[in-house]
């Protein structure tokens, strides 16, 4: 287990190496910005006492007697404090008052790493109230935002806190364990990356290092309260006091993010009843919003402006109008607008899984995920996901299902799903789907995918499976075809397949096989 520990931080390296850097040249901000707003930093007592660092950024006319909106910004996991200044200065330069604050346990500020617990949500508010005794805050008027950690924080902030009332959570999650342990499968190379970076730059709880280590190890028996935990941290949990609550909500990710994937935060959107609005573009986790920490041009940052400029200022700038969801295609294209996430997914053709095909467990097939960041990067700036061949897949290790080849071009959008039968010949074990688009030749580009992992099954004895892999919007050329692929290895997940084990899939008549797609002609 310790080499395996240490692998997967060796994998995470590169992860960690770009926060470290990014959040080094952020430092520099202050110096590369017109000096507009006036900018201080501060110690502000959190929850029990513990001292959080931050800084506050006011509006450069601020005389004293007047009160403007507030905005809290909590850092991102393993971020300094400086992080946003570059967008506080914008938003002070707008009318706001902004607070940005090191979350407890990282770089400067005290205490231990709480991953979001009921000590970081109520440091929110001490910041809050911090705020309101010691700068021109209105207290009927405050917003939170962050990216990725700090989108988290925010969002439960708002539920436990009504004086919340707008939000903006970029890179968030909805559900924590369904982020890195969805289909009950590890999510390794995501989970490394968060546990390095938190090692280095922050200090860890022992609940937080037994939780890792329970997570890492799979063991069963802590099963039942890894999923409390993580449900204690979820968003989801608590829409119902959001809902309560009131606050407007508008929830920013990326279509790779192998952190915090989109199908639970759209899962999150379709509980809330309030203001809402949910945005996904190309990318990995954080990469659409990072060229606006360095004060570049953003459409996330821009439409977070937008958001809470309506809902804390009353502007009427037309963002309550628009279609609640926006998507853009990781093929290319501009912004696609839809009522609701049901929409997206209103169109479907199913793909038959016809027969029955047995495949070998613990040898990866060639038909993988690819590298945490790396590929989703890769496919955001250079529109090249992972790939594979087709015709080349080994056959003892991969089933493959092919669609017919497409007259015209298709959009999918939205949620592919995968119904299938499952006999094994062992009690536990681990399958990866993937969808993929096939050219002409078979070089095949990955559309989606999703890990399942199982246990306490009768060897020999079928199970139907059913599986939602990962959401996406994605363009298949005519004369392409689409192809669903099981394998039981990839790099990015922990198996669970006992050696020489093997897995049946087949499509009984009163229940057939077949992958779910939300299909449509372009």
């Amino acid at each position: 287990m310790g080499q395996h520990r240490r692998a997967l931080r060796t994998t995470a390296v590169g992860a960690v190496s770009v926060s470290l850097v990014a959040g080094t040249v952020l430092a520099l901000a202050p110096s590369a910005q017109a000096a507009a707003a006036a900018v201080r930093y501060v110690d502000i007592a959190g929850d029990g006492g513990t001292v959080l660092k931050a800084n506050v950024v006011t509006p450069a006319v601020a005389d004293g007697t007047r009160r403007y909106p507030l905005i809290v910004l909590p850092t991102s996991w393993g971020f300094p404090q400086v992080e946003y200044l570059a967008q506080a200065r914008r938003l002070a330069d707008s009318g706001y008052v902004v607070l940005s604050y090191n979350v407890r346990g990282f770089w400067q500020s005290g205490g231990e790493i709480d991953v979001a617990g009921p000590r970081d949500v109520a440091d929110a508010s001490e910041v809050i109230d911090w705020a309101l005794a010691n700068t021109p805050a209105d207290a009927a008027h405050i917003g939170m935002a962050g990216v990725s950690y700090g989108a988290g924080i925010s969002v439960l902030a708002a539920a436990h806190d009504p004086r919340v009332r707008a939000v903006a959570s970029l890179s968030g999650w909805g559900d924590l364990i369904d982020s890195i342990y969805s289909g009950r499968t590890q999510h390794l190379q995501a989970a490394a990356v968060l546990d390095t970076v938190g090692t280095v730059t922050g200090r860890q709880s022992a609940e937080s290092r037994e939780v890792f280590s329970a997570f890492y190890s799979g063991d069963l028996s802590k099963e039942k309260d890894l999923v409390a935990w993580g449900k204690k941290r979820s968003p989801s949990t608590y829409a119902d006091q959001l809902n309560r609550n009131g606050a407007a909500v508008m929830l920013a990710g990326s279509w790779g993010d192998t952190i915090f994937p989109p199908n639970q935060s759209a899962a999150l959107y379709e509980k809330l009843s309030g203001p809402k609005r949910m945005e996904f573009r190309p990318g990995d986790h954080a990469t659409a919003e990072l060229p606006g920490l360095f004060g570049l041009p953003n459409d996330v940052w821009t439409d977070t402006r937008r958001w809470f400029d309506h809902y804390l200022r009353g502007v009427d700038n037309g963002v309550d109008r628009e279609q609640p969801v926006r998507l853009t295609s990781r093929t290319g294209g501009g912004y696609e607008g839809y009522p609701d996430w049901k929409s997206v997914n209103a169109t479907r053709r199913k793909l038959a899984l016809a027969g029955s095909t047995t495949i070998h467990t613990n040898v990866d097939s060639g038909a993988d995920g690819g590298i945490v960041f790396l590929s989703s990067i890769l496919d955001q700036v250079a529109r090249l996901p992972p790939v594979t061949s087709i015709p080349l897949l080994p056959r003892r290790w991969a089933a493959v299902w092919q669609s017919e080849k497409y007259a015209t071009a298709q959009r999918v959008r939205g949620t592919a799903l995968l119904h299938t039968t499952v006999t094994p010949t062992a009690e536990s074990g681990t399958l990866v789907a993937y969808l993929y688009d096939v050219g002409p030749l078979g070089l095949a580009k990955l559309v989606g995918n999703a890990p399942y992992t199982f246990h306490a099954r009768t060897p020999g004895k079928p199970f139907g499976l059913d599986l939602e892999l990962g959401s996406t919007a994605y363009d298949v050329p005519a004369g392409h075809r689409l192809a669903l692929v099981v394998d039981t290895v990839d790099p990015l997940y922990k198996e669970h397949n006992p050696s020489g084990a093997r897995l049946t899939f087949s499509s009984p008549a009163d229940d057939p096989s077949y992958v779910s797609v939300p299909l449509r002609e372009q």
